[in-house]
């Protein structure tokens, strides 16, 4: 049993501000959970408390059924894997795999054997007898990522693994990590601040602000009914569109409510189409490839709209932003906290620019 509870957890310094407000989350035995959210939430410091690392200041842990808030990192079956690879230059892959196996007296033919196995799992085998130096980045990080996985353990946290690596070996690795949870059943907790990292990997998405925890839930309701203004605007690319509710035609919702539109809610018309629409002039376009991001002026305010290539109209300049209605979001505008979806009116007339 790897599962781990956090029950109000609060940490405050001497002398300092409090940083985690009675963080509450389970994560289930075997669950790929990731704690996303901008820096100096909090993240890494709620991970820092799961692994021992630090003391937590009220609230319990709990690892395995076992109540942890004194008990040694060492004692808590965990592994830690950092942004930092922390790789010892002199020894080779097969050293650094096995190091702490070393350390914790294991027999040769057993280390040797379990570095082996871990290395083929990690598509290693090849450099084992390689030292770090002569290693691509993403491979320094599975070298590290091995060494956390020689242990055997059933629990593994992850601080920001992927932060140091490129575009490219991020996607490679993100894609290697969730492979790897597939055939380890493992507990896994990794903090990024990295939506696509969050959403891609995570079953389930804990979102925090502010040492306070949001949202926790899996990544389709995280995107598809975010909890408060701020889940809404923090997870999403392009972010998601905000506007007076009162401002956007075809909404029955109470006036002191934000509408929420994700860009690719919006539908692109050179005329004006029979539904919802606003009137909209494009001040920036840009090209991404297979799509096209296109900033927008409207009565409503600015708006932001994905479209394929092929879907441009003819004069791109000025066109129609059309929306269903059903895929508003509401929030209060005061508390930032998520409203009952808006009922549709009859449409009368659309706002130009």
């Amino acid at each position: 049993m790897s599962a781990i509870q956090l029950t109000d957890i609060v940490k405050s310094y001497a002398h300092g501000p409090q940083v985690l407000h009675g963080v509450s989350m389970d994560i289930r035995d075997g669950e790929f959970a990731v704690i996303v959210g901008p820096s100096g939430c909090g993240k890494s410091t709620l991970l820092r408390l799961i692994a021992g690392l630090e003391q937590v200041s009220g609230g319990d842990i709990t690892i395995g059924g076992q109540r942890a808030n004194d008990m040694a990192p060492q004692d808590r079956d965990i592994a830690m894997i950092f942004q930092n690879y922390a790789l010892y230059p002199h020894m080779t892959v097969r050293q650094n795999i096995a190091f702490g196996l070393e350390l914790r007296r294991v027999p040769r033919a057993v280390r040797t054997a379990r570095a082996e196995e871990v290395a083929a799992m990690l598509r290693l085998t090849p450099y084992l007898d390689r030292k770090p130096g002569a290693l691509s980045g993403g491979q320094r990080q599975r070298v590290a990522m091995g060494r956390a996985m020689a242990r055997d353990t059933t629990t593994f946290l992850m601080d920001e693994p992927l932060s140091n690596l490129d575009n490219a070996l991020r996607t490679e690795m993100r894609t290697e990590i969730k492979e790897l949870h597939g055939k380890l059943k493992a507990t896994i907790v990794y903090v990024t601040h990295d939506q696509t990292e969050a959403l891609s990997l995570a079953d389930r998405v804990a979102v925090m602000k502010d040492g306070h925890l949001q949202q926790f839930d899996t990544p389709e309701a995280i995107y598809d009914r975010p909890a408060n203004r701020f889940v809404a605007g923090f997870l999403g690319q392009p972010a998601m569109n905000f506007a007076l509710a009162r401002d956007l035609p075809g909404l029955r919702a109470p006036g002191d409510s934000i509408a929420g539109l994700r860009p690719e809610a919006l539908s692109l018309h050179g005329t004006a189409p029979g539904g919802p629409a606003l009137r909209a002039r494009v001040t920036l376009s840009e090209m991404t490839g297979s799509g096209v991001i296109l900033h927008c002026d409207t009565d409503a305010g600015r708006m932001t709209a994905v479209t394929p290539r092929h879907a441009l109209p003819p004069d791109p300049g000025a066109l129609w932003l059309g929306f269903d209605p059903a895929r508003v979001h509401l929030f209060d505008a005061a508390t930032g906290t998520r409203r009952p979806a808006p009922a549709a009116q009859p449409h009368t007339a659309n706002l130009s620019a």
